[in-house]
């Protein structure tokens, strides 16, 4: 016999309680923002659409140029020779001639905090396959397919406006999160406020990111700006053990991108808090069981939950417990026999997998005989038809 079991759990049983925070009502025409420990999206705004990433999508560059240095093709101290391609760009630069020699960690900065164009393309010549920055881009582009970004494609290294040079704002924050975690050692340079190479570029010394300084965790990522893309910012903030992610583009002023930015930062640390739900090792539901020497059986988690929910208290979550039941003995403890589904009003779902509290052997002739005769009896209550 094969049923759905399900069972709603009141906030109280769980331990917590929630109402759905109110929704940050952006101006940013996508936007996108995740609490990293828990992967909850508290802001999802055209997340998905591919659109012009501007410098932002300097990212994919430096995440490729990380691990070029991680595998030992590329070393911090390695000079790099600077083309005239290179030299060409115009924007944001860190205005290198054909005549420099670069070393690869002041080329980091100098893509990080100045937001070099021309840093970015001598990367690229550095590492791409066939020594173009047109070739770079192509393997970018394969690379961040590689790692889950379906929605980017790259014509260059630095955002430079192209129509084929697009990002989704859900892959940004991909990126971001992937940089934080794989890359800790250069992660801290992105919450430098200042580089001054060599001296040469005194008007371009200040990092853009509006959010530095302010006291409020921010500690990186990377603004962006173009006319077809507007302002932009891949940004994370950290407050005690949360960090969060967020994406923004298409603001229409720098000061619309500090405000909103900052806004947005101290909505998802304050409107919402981690609470555990249930804890590891104690029963969410009972389970019927077939032919064992017990009829039914605990459903436990093996780990602590703890979901991310809305600081505003409610009367209940919802919450079920499902399984493909009766369970089949003989049963030991730790099986996995059924998943409890959590649904706060408002936020996503989370699934989470409950084992067996205990074995449970298999019925001796007594509890066989017992169950079959059972069946025979409820077959002569409910007469022919039943049977049938």
């Amino acid at each position: 016999m094969i049923r759905f079991f399900t069972s709603t759990l009141t906030a109280l049983a769980l331990g917590c309680s929630a109402l759905p925070a109110a929704a940050f009502d952006t101006a940013a025409k996508a936007a996108y923002v995740v609490d990293v420990g828990t992967g909850t999206v508290l802001l999802n705004k055209n997340a998905d659409q591919p659109m012009p990433p501007a410098s932002m999508s300097k990212l994919m560059t430096l995440y490729v140029a990380f691990e070029a240095i991680r595998d030992g093709r590329l070393s911090m101290d390695e000079k790099l020779p600077v083309s005239q391609h290179a030299m060409s760009y115009g924007g944001s630069t860190m205005f290198l001639d054909t005549t420099d020699r670069v070393k690869v960690a002041d080329l980091l900065r100098g893509i990080i905090v100045l937001s070099g164009n021309d840093a970015c393309a001598v990367i690229a010549e550095a590492l791409s396959p066939d020594g173009t920055e047109a070739g770079f881009a192509r393997f970018m582009t394969q690379r961040a397919q590689q790692l889950g970004m379906t929605n980017s494609t790259f014509a260059n290294s630095n955002g430079w406006p192209a129509p084929s040079h697009k990002m989704s704002m859900r892959d940004l924050a991909l990126l971001a999160r992937l940089i934080i975690t794989d890359f800790p050692d250069f992660y801290p340079m992105f919450a430098e406020t200042e580089y001054a190479f060599d001296g040469r570029a005194p008007q371009n010394t200040q990092n853009r990111n509006p959010l530095l300084g302010l006291g409020i965790g921010a500690d990186g990522l990377k603004t962006g700006h173009t006319q077809a893309a507007g302002y932009g910012l891949t940004g994370s903030a950290k407050q005690g053990d949360r960090r969060v992610v967020f994406v923004l583009s298409g603001l229409e002023t720098t000061q619309a991108r500090a405000e909103e930015s900052e806004a947005i930062v101290n909505w998802a640390f304050r409107q919402f808090a981690e609470n555990t739900l249930v804890k590891a090792g104690s029963d969410v539901a009972q389970a019927d069981v077939w032919m064992g020497d017990a009829a039914r059986v605990g459903l436990v988690a093996a780990e602590d939950v703890t979901m991310l929910l809305p600081v505003l208290g409610g009367d209940k979550i919802a919450a079920e417990v499902i399984y493909d039941g009766p369970l089949q003995a003989p049963i030991s403890q730790g099986d996995r026999l059924a998943e409890l589904v959590i649904t706060p009003e408002g936020m996503p779902e989370t699934r989470v997998p409950l084992l067996a509290a205990r074995d449970v052997a298999r019925g001796g002739f007594a509890v066989r005989m017992k169950t079959v005769s059972g069946i025979l009896l409820n077959r002569l209550r409910e007469g022919p038809e039943g049977a049938l």
